[in-house]
C-alpha cells in the first residue's frame, strides 16, 4: 500500500495524524540534514503499522516535506 505523508520535522514529540486512509501528518524531532527525518518518519510508521523498519520504503520526496511511502504488509 501507498501512502502519502506531510513531514513537520524539528517537532517537540513526535506524532502521526491520519487525514484519511492514505494520508498522514506526521511531526519528528529530527532535523531534516543527513537523512535524519526520513529514518524518524520510517521508525514512526513501522512502529505505527507494528511492521519491521524494512517494510517501510521511501518511494518519493527524498529531500521534501511531502513524500510517498510504501508500506508492505503483506509476506
Amino acid at each position: 500500500m501507498k501512502i502519502s505523508v506531510n513531514v513537520k520535522p524539528n517537532a517537540k514529540q513526535v506524532k502521526i495524524e491520519r487525514v484519511n486512509e492514505s494520508h498522514f501528518l506526521i511531526r519528528v524531532k529530527e532535523k531534516p540534514q543527513e537523512g535524519k527525518a526520513n529514518r524518524a518518519v520510517i521508525k514512526a510508521l513501522a512502529e505505527y503499522f507494528g511492521i519491521p523498519q524494512a517494510d517501510v520504503v521511501l518511494v518519493r520526496g527524498q529531500s521534501s516535506k511531502e513524500k510517498i511511502f510504501e508500506i508492505k504488509t503483506d509476506k
